[in-house]
């Protein structure tokens, strides 16, 4: 009887053992953590990895996350950051945001590589639990892949004088990105990665992010590498508003609500705004009309302390590896009236006659919007990478111009954003099962240039076509051909007469 007692005992142990610890576990400062064990792959989902910036904490830097007792769950994505609701984007939104998601392969021993990525979206909207920035594949090729979220619109980014007295002002989404990166150099180790060896990469606002932390005092020491997706490089998309610039518009929101004054009565009552009153319709579409009341990020004098043009030319940026690139029918904005061939080329000024000469015989609108999309994304990233290979740096430059299977014939190029599945190899997730042979080989090749890079700081390896280094002379970049895989290479920018127009227009308006 006893015995058998003791069989039951044992039994219900092994049992409770089992439900108890179903995932692997991970120690971090703030506490212990479980995750999700699938295949060869672990993920820790909805790590907090600062404070709620709710309450007193609303317009705050953010602050670190309180320890926790016992084990906490981490496996589904926490609420992302506020934002107006676009269709087809079905996800929670809370202000109570700031977690961090991990991809870890599991049958590797370290330290790994660490990546992580930033998420665009205009600094206003989108999330890092997108399906596709998901990070097993990179898992997959021996890499830990991080992400985050962090404040957008105006919780994010908001000046006004109520808010002077703090030395950090203004730029809370960016010092959240800055909190992050700090929690991985504290707390990757205890996942198997190496905190000496970090690559920041991010897209649309999310390499505007990584131009921003490349030059900023307390953002560039917490990386070694960094590669910038369709992040422009001059101030062309953002503005990067001064200080008083970007209070007026602060204020004017403030106006807007009902709020007037700059003293602590006034911030109590911005700080008990609802979240929806202080969103609104901020949208990546309609910047424009909210112009007057939102600024974006901002030269606060901290966080970001002089235009990145000002920073690329005289050298103020961290010297490391970069990737550095746009795709080719990328994103920009027409804000004049373009009737005529003679009206689109008007932006060259005197310099109009040779611009005639250079660019193709689209339709007045098309070639408006082909010389925007080189203004803010393809130009800048060369504008980059000469920086870089100024300052003797090693720098890739490439540019994106394959466009998936299932959109050939539709599109006239690869679209701004439409190379993200490819580099994460999330192409299913993009494309369900339009995904063909032929974008199998592309995501093939471009996940295996970026993992190179963590690894190694060089995007080469056997197997790959050469990626030639960036030199001003030559101006060799990786051009990822409509034609697939097979027409990856290095090639002379066939822009780069074109650019050379856009560079001089630069240089005027700056």
């Amino acid at each position: 009887m006893k015995l058998r007692h003791w069989l039951l005992a044992l039994c219900a142990m092994v049992q409770f053992n089992a439900i108890a610890a179903t995932g692997p576990i991970v120690q971090t400062q703030s506490g212990r953590i479980e995750g999700l064990r699938q295949g060869n792959v672990d993920s820790f989902l909805g790590i907090p990895y600062a404070r709620p910036p709710v309450g007193e904490l609303r317009w705050q830097r953010p602050l670190s996350a309180k320890p926790w007792r016992g084990v906490k769950k981490t496996t589904e994505f926490g609420p992302s950051c506020m934002q107006a609701p676009m269709e087809g984007f079905i996800r929670e939104f809370s202000e109570d945001c700031l977690t961090m998601n991990i991809w870890r392969p599991n049958n590797a021993r370290g330290p790994l590589p660490v990546m992580v990525w930033i998420h665009g979206g205009g600094f206003v909207m989108d999330s890092a639990a997108t399906d596709v920035y998901h990070g097993q594949e990179f898992a997959n090729a021996g890499v830990i892949l991080v992400s985050f979220d962090y404040r957008m619109g105006r919780l994010g980014f908001f000046a006004h004088s109520a808010l002077e007295g703090n030395l950090f002002k203004g730029n809370y989404g960016l010092m959240d990105q800055i909190k992050a990166l700090r929690w991985v150099q504290d707390n990757i180790m205890q996942f198997g990665g190496d905190p000496k060896n970090v690559t920041v990469f991010g897209e649309s606002a999310g390499g505007m992010s990584v131009n921003i932390l490349l030059t900023s005092r307390f953002g560039r020491d917490l990386f070694n590498r960094a590669i910038i997706q369709s992040g422009g490089g001059r101030d062309v998309m953002l503005g990067l508003e001064d200080w008083t610039t970007a209070k007026q518009q602060g204020e004017n929101f403030a106006k807007s609500v009902g709020i007037e004054g700059s003293d602590e009565k006034a911030l109590a009552q911005l700080r008990a705004l609802p979240t929806d009153t202080l969103v609104g319709n901020l949208g990546l579409f309609n910047l424009p009309e909210n112009a007057t009341t939102y600024s974006g990020p901002m030269i606060d004098g901290q966080v970001i302390e002089q235009p990145l043009t000002t920073a690329y030319e005289t050298g103020a940026f961290a010297r490391m590896p970069l990737m550095v690139g746009a795709t080719d029918a990328d994103i920009g904005f027409v804000y004049r009236k373009v009737e005529t061939r003679d009206d689109a080329l008007s932006i060259f000024g005197d310099h109009a006659a040779q611009a005639n000469n250079v660019y193709p015989t689209y339709s007045p609108k098309a070639l408006a919007a082909y010389i925007a999309t080189q203004q803010a994304m393809i130009e800048p990233a060369r504008y980059v990478a000469k920086a870089f290979a100024k300052n003797e740096v090693p720098v890739w430059h490439f540019r994106f111009g394959y466009v998936a299977s299932a959109n050939q014939g539709k599109w006239p190029g690869a679209f701004h954003a439409s190379d993200i599945p490819f580099v994460f190899n999330t192409i299913t997730a993009a494309y369900g099962d339009k995904v063909s042979e032929q974008d199998q080989q592309v995501a093939n090749t471009l996940l295996q240039y970026w993992v190179n890079f963590a690894k190694t700081g060089n995007p080469n390896s056997s197997g790959l076509p050469e990626w030639s280094n960036f030199d001003a002379n030559k101006e060799l970049m990786l051009w990822v051909a409509p034609e697939g895989a097979a027409k990856i290479g290095s090639i002379k920018d066939p822009q780069s007469t074109q650019l050379d127009l856009v560079e001089k227009l630069a240089q005027q308006t700056k």
